[in-house]
């Protein structure tokens, strides 16, 4: 039996541990069509074919086939696999309401995550688990690997000023790239958060922290589609709000960047002053079919990672953000980066600016 499969076995065995009489045990499911086994067969489909009584589903950002645009309302539906009703947690409401825990007994979550604070999954989690809290009923979480490493040391970035930039993708502290799982973070969170929750983390077996080759990669939404954009995406997923475009709109999001008023040349003569490690840069042109200068021609750079373990997705990010702002003040008046959500981000940022356009003077 190979590991993934010796994994699911272990955790579908914990789990009917935790839920007692599978039979009677009526279960909701958080998932999307990214959250699938080894062999490819959604938690949704491989649950009631292992017996379990499954009889809800609840999707997140992206819909329950995870191919809806990024904030996209999402409605609630009928699974057409499974004929269970869909209740989304990204339209009407964010949590599970009372009403939805009718007939529940346990709530399970299974969703990949690509190791981003603003990546909308985790939070997603921590609006279930307060729900579940509130209206007691137990939780499990049927945790994934980090697909791009769970290396501690690599976590990197700003945490968000709680008192007052709290807000859906930064509710609490933690860095920008975390370098966790999402059963791990429960578990966290349940011991600092939130009071009164019955939860039961469990995890992969036998995964190498620092090995992401083994790992599995299902696209989690439009916009990851392989493992280097998850790794790329802490970094350039804070260009966003800047009149830049990250590759969305093309095939390569989050491995290029560009705008129609960017001299690519120019700029990766100033970027390649100050290159961070693990990474180079090519200049690239490209037209968007969606997203911010569709139809238009850009021009940018391409970033091609040369080595996972020096290559720092955020410091890449803020590098090129400090280098953007350098070659193009008066472009990026009256922006802020609203991905880095603190007071001194804001003030560093005004500061940066007004000296940028004092020395153009």
């Amino acid at each position: 039996m190979n590991p993934a499969a010796h994994s699911k076995n272990l955790r579908y065995n914990q789990l009917r541990q935790f839920a007692g009489d599978q039979k009677d045990i009526r279960m909701a499911l958080v998932c999307n069509n990214a959250s699938v086994t080894d062999a490819g067969i959604t938690t949704k489909a491989d649950l009631i074919a292992n017996g379990f009584n499954l009889v809800k589903l609840f999707s997140l950002e992206h819909g329950l086939n995870a191919a809806g645009e990024d904030g996209t309302w999402q409605d609630d539906a009928i699974d057409q696999l499974t004929g269970l009703p869909v209740t989304s947690l990204y339209g009407n409401r964010l949590a599970p309401a009372e009403a939805d825990r009718r007939n529940i007994d346990l709530a399970v979550f299974d969703i990949p995550d690509v190791d981003c604070r603003f990546y909308t999954y985790l939070w997603t989690m921590t609006y279930v688990m307060e729900s579940c809290a509130a209206y007691h009923v137990p939780l499990v979480i049927l945790d994934r690997p980090n697909p791009i490493g769970g290396d501690l040391p690599l976590a990197e970035g700003p945490m968000p000023d709680e008192a007052t930039c709290s807000y859906f993708i930064g509710r609490w502290r933690m860095q920008v790239r975390h370098s966790c799982t999402l059963g791990e973070l429960g578990r966290y969170f349940a011991a600092t958060k939130i009071n009164g929750l019955e939860l039961e983390a469990i995890h992969w077996q036998n995964w190498k922290r620092n090995n992401t080759s083994e790992v599995i990669f299902t696209p989690t939404s439009p916009a990851i589609q392989k493992q280097i954009m998850a790794l790329l995406y802490p970094g350039m997923g804070l260009l966003e709000g800047i009149k830049v475009n990250e590759g969305r709109g093309t095939d390569t999001t989050f491995e290029i960047f560009g705008a129609p008023w960017i001299n690519s040349t120019f700029l990766q003569q100033a970027f390649m002053e100050t290159l961070p490690p693990g990474m180079s840069s090519t200049p690239v042109t490209f037209k968007p079919l969606t997203g911010l200068y569709a139809g238009e021609t850009c021009y940018g750079l391409k970033i091609p990672v040369t080595n996972e373990n020096d290559f720092r997705p955020v410091q890449m990010g803020i590098t090129l953000i400090k280098t953007i702002l350098q070659c193009y003040p008066v472009r990026l008046k009256n922006v802020y980066i609203k991905l880095l959500p603190t007071r001194r981000a804001k003030d560093i940022w005004i500061n940066c600016w007004a000296l940028q356009m004092h020395l153009r003077k």
